[in-house]
């Protein structure tokens, strides 16, 4: 069994997609085991997404690269930069800054291959990637260049942990042990 965490970000509650984001989830087989709605503040948001974790920053710049050279544009028009890290710096800014623009509901969820069997139900983390049937690929339509030239974050709905060790560091932030539940 094993647990992940899911964050319902501030575009899911927006446009009113909560109950229907959690009952794929549930419907998968998943069990709910904690739940609750929470303003981030920028210290949780950073926690979340840290600047020091090198490796998650340079992955972002590096796909935010393949997105950019897939389709012919350059990278320089937005960033100023080709550098992965860089990239991944101004990326992680953009995803703090979203994650404390409103609520998110941070669930706990539990299930045998609980983290794989999210990200799947969840789709490609760029939404126009992201296959239909899939939450992404369903609900969401943003795409990597748009929310690069806007200087935001893509609008993709849920955050879902990528691995063990994620899911175990980032359920640490969002809970405490008496806040998760067995039953």
């Amino acid at each position: 069994m094993e647990q992940t965490l899911v964050l319902l970000k501030p575009d899911a509650l927006q446009r009113g997609l909560v109950g229907e984001i959690i009952s794929r989830f549930e419907k998968a087989g998943l069990k709910l085991v904690a739940t609750k709605m929470v303003w981030p503040s920028e210290e949780l948001a950073h926690q979340h997404y840290p600047k020091n974790r090198r490796e998650f920053i340079k992955g972002m710049g590096r796909k935010t690269l393949e997105s950019y050279h897939e389709i012919g544009h350059d990278p320089l028009t937005n960033f100023g930069t080709q550098d992965v890290h860089a990239i991944g710096l101004q990326l992680q800014k953009w995803l703090v800054d979203f994650l404390v623009s409103g609520p998110v509901i941070a669930l706990v969820l539990q299930g045998t291959g609980a983290i794989k069997k999210v990200r799947d139900i969840a789709g490609h983390t760029i939404p126009i990637k992201a296959e239909k049937g899939t939450i992404r690929g369903d609900y969401s339509e943003d795409s990597a260049i748009l929310a690069n030239v806007e200087k935001r974050s893509i609008k993709n709905l849920v955050h879902a942990s990528g691995s063990k060790e994620e899911a175990e560091l980032e359920i640490g932030l969002w809970f405490s042990e008496e806040e998760l539940h067995t039953y």
